[in-house]
C-alpha cells in the first residue's frame, strides 16, 4: 500500500513523542496533532493531551480533566510537557523566530509575536514543525530569537541549559535534530522520493549530513489504518502537505 508524504510526516511528528511517558502533548498545527493522537493510540498510551485551551481530552477529543492556566504553566516549567511549535524561521543550531521578517524596530512583515517561545524552550522539550520546507524558513540567522537555540543556551549557562532540549524539527523533506558536537542541525532521516541534493538546496545553511542518510520509516499497517479509519478520516492532512 503506498505512503503518502503526508503520512510520512505525521509518523515522523508522532515519534517526537516516543518514549516521552506521562507528560502533556502540545502539537500546534494539523500534521503535530495528529501525530500526537497516533503516538497515544499506539506506542505513548501515557500521553496528556490537551484541546489547546484548558482542558484534558480523550482520543475522541472527550473532555477528560479541567486544566487550569495556572496548573498548565506548573506542567510547562517543570518540564512535564512536550510542544511542536512552527517556525516562520529556524537556523542551524534551533533558533526560532515566529514574530517577524526583517529588523524588529522596522520589521518588513509582522508575524505571531514571540509567544511562548521563550518559556517552552527553556523549560521543557521543544520540537518543531515545519509543512514546506525552504531556504526562507531554514536561514542562516533567524532576524529574531523567540525559541532558545543551543547555541544562545549554552551562552546563557546552566540556568538555561539545565531543561533545554529540541529533540527534533520535521518538515515535508524529512526529519533533522541535533546530535552533534556542536550541536548544529544534522539531517536525520529523509521521507522517501527526497534526495539529499534536494534538501540542501532547500535550506539556508550547511547541514551536518552523514555519510549514510535513513529514510524516515514507513507507519506499519495498524498505524496506516489508525490514520485513514480514525484519526483524519477525511484526509485532511492533504491539504497542509502534497503528496
Amino acid at each position: 500500500m503506498t505512503v503518502t508524504r503526508a503520512e510520512y510526516c505525521v509518523i515522523a511528528c508522532a515519534e517526537a513523542w516516543r518514549d516521552n511517558g506521562e507528560v502533556l502533548a502540545s502539537p500546534m498545527g494539523l500534521i503535530p496533532a495528529l501525530g500526537a493522537r497516533l503516538a497515544k493510540r499506539t506506542f505513548s498510551p501515557d500521553l496528556l493531551l490537551t484541546d489547546g485551551e484548558a482542558m484534558l481530552v480523550g482520543l475522541d477529543g472527550t473532555v477528560e480533566g479541567w486544566l487550569p492556566y495556572r496548573q498548565h504553566l506548573t506542567m510547562v516549567t517543570g518540564g512535564r510537557r512536550h510542544v511542536m511549535m512552527g517556525a516562520s524561521q529556524i537556523d542551524r543550531f534551533g533558533n526560532q523566530n515566529i514574530s517577524c521578517i526583517g529588523d524588529w524596530a522596522r520589521p518588513k512583515r509582522q508575524l505571531l509575536g514571540v509567544r511562548g517561545g521563550p518559556v517552552n524552550t527553556l523549560n521543557n522539550p521543544t520540537s518543531y514543525w515545519v509543512p514546506k520546507h525552504s531556504a526562507r524558513v531554514f536561514v542562516e540567522k533567524v532576524d529574531m530569537v523567540c525559541g532558545v537555540g543551543y547555541d544562545r543556551a549554552a551562552a546563557a549557562g546552566p540556568s538555561v541549559t539545565r531543561f533545554h532540549r529540541i529533540p527534533r524539527v520535521v518538515s515535508d523533506l524529512g526529519v533533522f535534530d541535533f546530535a552533534t558536537p556542536d550541536h548544529a542541525m544534522r539531517l536525520a532521516s529523509l521521507h522517501p522520493g527526497v534526495t539529499v541534493e534536494q534538501v540542501q538546496e532547500a535550506t539556508g545553511f550547511a547541514l551536518h549530513v552523514p555519510d549514510e542518510v535513513p529514510y524516515t520509516r514507513e507507519p506499519t499497517s495498524a498505524e496506516l489504518d489508525l490514520i485513514r479509519s480514525v484519526i483524519d478520516p477525511e484526509g485532511a492532512r492533504r491539504r497542509e502537505v502534497d503528496g
